[in-house]
């Protein structure tokens, strides 16, 4: 699995839902993280959207594109 995307958990859902949309299957890693430190974003939280090695270059086409 290979990282497209790190951002705050609102952001990293918002991603979730564009790549999904484009078929490809995703996960978050360290949501919990990240709504826990979420309100003191200062202290970091960042969610991070993995994708199969096959998506990646897909994927990141279209987390760049929006």
């Amino acid at each position: 699995m290979k990282e497209v995307f790190e951002g705050s958990l609102w952001e990293a859902e918002l991603v979730k839902g564009l790549l999904q949309a484009e078929g490809i299957v995703c996960m978050l890693r360290d949501e919990t993280l990240g709504a826990i430190t979420s309100p003191y974003l200062t202290l970091g939280g960042k969610v991070k959207i993995l994708v199969n090695d096959e998506d990646y270059q897909r994927a990141i086409r279209i987390v760049t594109s929006r």
